[in-house]
């Protein structure tokens, strides 16, 4: 059985202490870009009214936690430097995202050794997005993706087996940079995406045995009502 959960203040400092023990790029080493050293615009605040609920529109992020028989996946979502200000976020222009993944053995303590944690590898990710307008209109899909995850991770050296890359607290995360998510029609008022990751789960500590499950997760994110496009403040190099 899995839940979604709010815990992001105790998840992002274990995230973070996770980030800091890991040997290759940190899953978190620049929270809204990986090309741009500057600081970034927090999102700010607005008074127009939400045209669809989003918890990455409201606080610039977004995490949920999945329980699956103990082990904990968390989802990280958040907007990146080109454009940082997610309540002027509209139909035309390109928009920019960056995503996490990992797991937590919640039979253990964040500070146990690792080898008495259950191994966790991701397969396959894939991400696809539909459109929710303000009169019923054709449902569009801005972004979509379909990978191998060892294949398209940031860290060009992940751990893997024939499972798929390690995404084990702390010494693995699954982490995609610059996702650009395309123009849409100006009915646009909302797009929901999609995140199914195929998973293997070890049984116990130090078992060969593994078994496979999907975890899911939709992320709803508002659209404002405009003319003008997004803003890109900067093109990232790495954009897809």
């Amino acid at each position: 059985m899995s839940r979604t959960r709010s815990r992001l203040v105790p998840a992002v400092a274990a995230l973070a202490t996770a980030a800091a023990l890991l040997s290759g790029c940190s899953a978190f080493d620049g929270l809204t870009s990986s090309d741009d050293s500057g600081e970034s615009p927090a999102a700010t605040p607005t008074a127009t009214e939400t045209p669809y609920d989003s918890q990455f529109t409201r606080d610039g992020t977004f995490q949920s936690h999945i329980d699956v028989n103990g082990v904990d996946f968390v989802y990280t979502l958040y907007p990146t430097k080109s454009t940082p200000r997610t309540n002027e976020w509209y139909p035309k222009g390109n928009k920019f995202f960056s995503f996490t993944f990992q797991a937590y053995d919640l039979n253990r303590s964040l500070r146990d050794k690792y080898a008495t944690k259950r191994k966790v590898y991701l397969d396959h990710i894939t991400v696809s997005s539909t459109t929710k307008t303000s009169d019923g209109g054709q449902v569009q899909h801005p972004y979509q993706l379909d990978a191998v995850a060892k294949d398209v991770t940031f860290d060009p050296e992940p751990l893997t087996t024939k499972y798929g890359m390690i995404i084990t607290s702390p010494k693995g995360a699954f982490e995609l940079r610059n996702q650009r998510i395309r123009p849409t029609s100006l009915d646009t008022r909302g797009i929901d995406l999609l995140f199914t990751a195929t998973v293997w789960i070890q049984d116990r500590p130090g078992s060969a045995k593994f078994y496979k499950k999907v975890i899911r997760q939709k992320v709803p994110i508002a659209i404002f009502e405009s003319d003008k496009p997004t803003e890109v403040q900067s093109i990232p190099v790495d954009a897809n």
